[in-house]
């Protein structure tokens, strides 16, 4: 019975930050959390029934290795940005309750479920206003050559309100390619994307 319940509270803690992570439609949802705490549940005690007394940890301590090929499984490099981060350290977190619960730490791992569910739904808002506040945007400009350029871009970013910084530059004949990473307000971005929108000298604009 002890064996049952320590399964049943694995798959509970974990099918709650599941349903989290499946209402947000991410890749690691309900089923797969309930499995990676209930697997970790299942490999800590087989470790302590293995092992012993001299030696609890023989299987237990190769959770964290294979949670680690589990999470990296998860995120993607797309244009300019890397997703799944969140939901690779929320798999590992959710490994963590599964190895609590099997341990015998029931109160403890509540306690950590619980605080993974109140970051995952609370602190999304505040990483947002931060964002908001300093966002990096890379920009990238294709020209006419002509001397003088990269520094009238960069004048138009300042005066936005931005700080740039020239990450690349390209010449090949006549035609310029810059890119910029620019950190700055939201708004700020908005204000300098509405003025290089309509400054006849751009031929490409990516950002």
């Amino acid at each position: 019975m002890e064996i049952v319940l320590r399964l049943l509270l694995s798959v509970l803690w974990g099918g709650l930050v599941g349903i989290e992570r499946e209402y947000r439609s991410k890749s690691a949802g309900f089923r797969t959390m309930i499995m990676i705490s209930m697997g970790a549940c299942a490999f800590t005690m087989a470790s302590q029934y293995l092992g012993g007394t001299n030696n609890p940890d023989r299987v237990a301590s190769n959770i964290v290795t294979g949670i680690g090929f589990l999470g990296a499984g998860v995120i993607f490099r797309g244009h300019n940005r890397i997703s799944g981060i969140t939901t690779a350290a929320t798999i590992w977190g959710v490994a963590a309750v599964g190895m609590g619960i099997g341990a015998g730490f029931y109160f403890a791992a509540a306690c950590a479920s619980i605080m993974i569910l109140l970051v995952l739904a609370l602190l999304p808002s505040l990483e947002r206003y931060i964002d908001q506040i300093n966002r990096a945007r890379e920009y990238t400009i294709e020209c006419d050559y002509e001397a003088g350029r990269q520094a009238h871009f960069e004048n138009i970013m300042k005066a936005c309100g931005l700080t740039p910084r020239l990450v690349h530059y390209v010449r090949a004949g006549n035609v310029l390619t810059m890119t910029w990473e620019a950190h700055g307000h939201s708004q700020k971005h908005q204000k300098f994307a509405e003025s290089i929108n309509s400054d006849s000298d751009v031929r490409r604009l990516e950002f």
